[in-house]
């Protein structure tokens, strides 16, 4: 059982608590009515939303102290198989002016850089340490978790754009069995799910996207794309411990 005071919240908590930020419950308002939307291209987004499936933290500018513990609680939910389609979304207290598309993907990978400094359990051995390897993927707690940044810097990718906060989507990989990417069932849902997204963002499907294994493909860049059509260039911000 949850304590009122966890770090992870449920739908129900927007609702019945009293003592979460104004500004926190104003972009969750934002996010339900964006993801539940019809045309909304993410099926597993707006039915988890609606089935009150997903799970929800938030951070502040100053302090970041209690990501840590929300996404360890999150991880917990998969102990229960009726959990395995779970999502996480990490509201970020949005800037006082709303930034640039740099300033947000900075504060990105600075909180997951945070995150994984603060991880007190070593990867798996067999984990690529490089995000330059085309199996690289971050691990927090010894799971492999996807994770996408969206922000009101995205004019274009309209998709990307959950309201004036950043919000991070973490989907850990168990979630996808099933539907990898060479599976039949993973390549029938992304055809789908990227139909769906050029329809809303009128723009082909960024030329980073392609599927977690692809040997031509770095998972990172991924993470969090451009607003345009150009393929990202340069290295990962992030760095593992044990390659500092």
């Amino acid at each position: 059982m949850l304590t009122k005071n966890s770090a992870l919240l449920t739908k129900d908590d927007f609702s019945l608590r009293t003592d979460l930020p104004d500004w926190l419950v104003a972009e969750y308002k934002t996010f339900h009515e964006t993801v539940t939307d019809k045309t909304f291209p993410c099926y597993f987004g707006m039915s988890g939303e609606l089935k009150g499936e997903l799970r929800y933290a938030y951070i502040t500018q100053k302090d970041w102290s209690n990501l840590p513990a929300a996404v360890e609680s999150f991880l917990t939910l998969f102990n229960d198989p009726k959990h395995k389609r779970h999502g996480l979304f990490v509201f970020v207290e949005p800037f006082e002016e709303e930034g640039t598309l740099e300033a947000y993907r900075k504060q990105f990978w600075d909180i997951l850089q945070y995150l994984h400094d603060e991880d007190d359990m070593e990867w798996p051995k067999d984990a690529p340490r490089d995000p330059d390897h085309y199996l690289w993927d971050f691990t927090f707690k010894g799971e492999p978790i996807f994770i996408f940044g969206n922000t009101p810097a995205y004019k274009q990718r309209k998709t990307r754009d959950l309201g004036n906060a950043m919000v991070l989507g973490f989907q850990p990989r168990r979630i996808f069995e099933g539907l990898k990417g060479t599976e039949k069932g993973g390549v029938m849902s992304r055809e789908k799910v990227r139909q769906r997204v050029e329809a809303w963002d009128h723009l082909p499907t960024h030329p980073d996207i392609s599927h977690f294994g692809d040997p031509d493909h770095n998972e990172w860049k991924q993470f969090f794309i451009g607003d345009d059509s150009e393929p990202i260039k340069g290295k990962c911000p992030f760095t593992h411990k044990e390659m500092k």
